[in-house]
């Protein structure tokens, strides 16, 4: 699996998933749709999306990864995981093609997502991006609408190593006729979307070039005022072509994204004496928005329980991390953990001073025990870290 064991599980084909798609009787098909791109934010944006469209009383599917606790997570009906039968039951139909073609997890996982989708009979399904857009098994679907969050320097050793050549991965989700929203450009990558709408005949529309209400929302991270504009123009955008969102739809779906979805995981209290706080950004543009946020905390004495996974540029994100800290350095349980004596001598030579835990449970138990009343823990730097402790 990619999200365990990084570039040796990745596949940058779609051949494979359209055998797949072509076995299963094309469910993709069967249901309308909205994909979801970007470097960050996209798995917010799909929720509110979904919660907005619950409120208006649709059916509505969603794919999102990865999960943090249950595999489960990654397909949804109106906030109920597909069931546990549901899934053993695709196993078993379908695995000696699994098998005979060795398709990926993530292949198969998308597989089942659709053909779950289309036998539920979802009126929509917002299904977002795993890695990239172009080339992603996600990319099969042609929806009601396309949306590209951001573009930031993630994933660099698939998607390229300049904005430009990952804006030019991100937007390959964009389809002929197929209007597309962009959450936030650079000069760089404005004129790659730009071109590639031009060719495909897609009308465009640059979130950040319009003005939204100031809409509340029970997501409360500083950086999901971002996500909200992006969710707001695209939902507008599905109130053009006949969806029926009311105001009060707006209202009640931003509002209720956790209750309605049940997303973890974003800026997410787990305590309040002394305050935990958990966050999945593991990016440099998502570490240095938590951050900024982190900062407008009241505390004694900040604690940070931290693990990475190895292919993070660490020279790019420590500096994001406050100096006068203490670290409670630990990896994930996973093959694809950054060793924690190399990110501990690493944030050695950034000033981050700390101890390091075999396990992130024990770094956060340590934690929980040196923090006073009045100081804030966070926990975070990687997907699996926040997982070990919801």
């Amino acid at each position: 699996m990619y999200q365990r064991q990084g570039k040796a599980a990745y596949k940058a084909d779609l051949s494979n998933t359209w055998k797949l798609a072509n076995y299963l009787n094309h469910p993709e098909k069967a249901f309308k749709s909205v994909h979801v791109a970007g470097t960050n934010g996209k798995g917010s944006t799909s929720h509110i999306l979904a919660s907005v469209l619950q409120e208006a009383g649709y059916k509505v599917g969603l794919y999102t990864s990865p999960h943090l606790k249950d595999f489960r997570e990654r397909i949804k009906i109106n906030g109920e995981m597909i069931p546990k039968r549901s899934v053993s039951a695709f196993v078993s139909r379908n695995r000696n093609f699994f098998e005979a073609e060795q398709l990926s997890f993530f292949e198969m996982t998308v597989g089942l997502a659709f053909d779950y989708f289309r036998k539920e009979r979802v009126d929509i399904a917002i299904i977002e991006v795993g890695l990239g857009g172009r080339l992603d098994s996600t990319n099969i679907v042609t929806p009601e609408l396309s949306i590209i969050t951001n573009i930031g320097l993630d994933h660099t050793q698939f998607l390229g190593n300049t904005l430009e050549k990952i804006a030019g991965e991100k937007a390959g989700i964009i389809k002929e006729g197929v209007p597309v929203v962009i959450g936030e450009t650079s000069q760089e990558t404005r004129a790659v979307f730009m071109t590639t709408a031009k060719k495909s005949n897609s009308n465009i529309y640059f979130a950040e070039d319009i003005k939204t209400p100031d809409v509340s929302s029970d997501l409360k991270g500083v950086y999901q005022n971002f996500n909200k504009r992006t969710a707001y123009v695209a939902l507008q955008q599905l109130i053009k072509q006949g969806w029926d969102i009311s105001e009060n739809h707006l209202t009640l779906g931003f509002n209720n994204v956790i209750v309605n979805t049940g997303l973890l995981g974003r800026w997410q209290i787990l305590k309040r004496s002394p305050k935990v706080i958990c966050d999945t950004a593991h990016n440099e543009e998502g570490l240095r928005l938590v951050m900024e946020q982190l900062s407008n905390e009241q505390w004694k004495e900040l604690h940070f329980v931290l693990g990475v996974v190895s292919d993070k540029n660490l020279d790019r994100i420590l500096p994001l991390f406050p100096k006068g800290a203490r670290f409670y350095f630990c990896a994930p349980p996973i093959s694809r953990a950054l060793e924690v004596s190399i990110l501990y001598n690493q944030a050695m030579s950034y000033n981050l001073k700390g101890n390091t835990f075999p396990s992130v449970k024990s770094a956060y138990k340590a934690a929980l025990k040196e923090a006073a009343k009045g100081d804030v823990i966070y926990v975070g730097g990687s997907t699996f870290v926040v997982a070990e402790v919801v």
